[in-house]
């Protein structure tokens, strides 16, 4: 017959009290969105961000709508063609790319694909590597005059 001594047991029970809380840990992580408040153009935003692979890839998909929220703020470790498809996506959006602060290419009211497999959605690529995305409403870059060379900034509270 086994036995187990009674501090192997307890050794265990530790182990697994420790597992469970790393994995509710990273669970939690995983899932839970930031919010920022930025500014582009001037304009203040209140964003999501997506700073993690999941969320990068959930995106805005499966959302009806965007509010209560202005737009969704992807960063990124470092500057490259960042690729984005309308995955799950219910609404139209502006897609910004920046780089250092400035924007580098703008892909205005960007349409849904229904009903397209995940091959054959389109990529929407920048001009040039970037570090940050944003997207937005559709029509929110023209309504606002948006323009290569534009920056990216914290916005600021006022007393």
């Amino acid at each position: 017959m086994f036995k187990i001594s009674t501090d192997k047991i307890t050794l265990i029970k530790i182990f697994l009290v420790i597992f469970v809380v790393v994995a509710a840990v990273l669970h939690f992580t995983k899932y839970r969105w930031e919010e920022a408040d930025i500014t582009l153009n001037n304009v203040p935003l209140h964003v999501l961000v997506a700073q993690n692979n999941y969320q990068q890839q959930k995106g805005l998909g499966d959302r009806n709508t965007l509010a209560p929220y202005d737009g969704m703020l992807f960063l990124f470790p470092f500057p490259s063609r960042y690729a984005f498809v309308m995955r799950d996506m219910r609404f139209s959006i502006d897609i910004v790319w920046l780089n250092a602060g400035g924007v580098v290419d703008i892909a205005p009211n960007v349409p849904v694909e229904p009903d397209v497999s995940e091959a054959k959605l389109r990529r929407y690529l920048p001009r040039s590597e970037a570090n940050v995305v944003i997207e937005l409403p559709a029509g929110w870059a023209e309504r606002h005059d948006l323009k290569i060379g534009d920056r990216l900034g914290v916005a600021t509270s006022t007393p």
